[in-house]
């Protein structure tokens, strides 16, 4: 049994370093838990962030995920690549959770 979140709220451990590990949770309004934990394999501050990728309920489908950022101006362009999928309905379900999650921050940034 996962331990208890309140909805709406996320909880993170986090090792950034290469070789470190991290590990966030949260639950959904519905109840709905959800779990992913990796570890970072390329640490660039203010440029590049590599690490894997594993939901608890399936860590045997380990994904890998890379974040690029790049000064333009006076604005910031984030480069999200996630590969290595068991298959593609994992891809398609992945793309709609960080093109939601991404809007979200474009939201709270603008």
């Amino acid at each position: 049994m996962p331990p208890s979140v309140v909805p709406g709220t996320v909880k993170a451990e986090i090792d950034l370093r290469v070789g470190g590990k991290y590990r966030f949770s949260f639950e959904k309004d519905d109840g709905e838990y959800f779990e992913a934990a990796g570890v970072y394999r390329e640490v660039v501050p203010n440029a590049r962030l590599v690490f894997t990728w594993a939901w608890h309920s399936t860590p045997e489908r380990e994904s890998l995920v890379a974040i690029s950022i790049k000064a333009e101006g006076e604005r910031t362009l984030l480069t999200l690549h996630h590969a290595q999928f068991a298959d593609q309905t994992a891809c398609d379900a992945h793309e709609r959770g960080w093109s939601g999650m991404l809007d979200n921050i474009e939201k709270l940034l603008v």
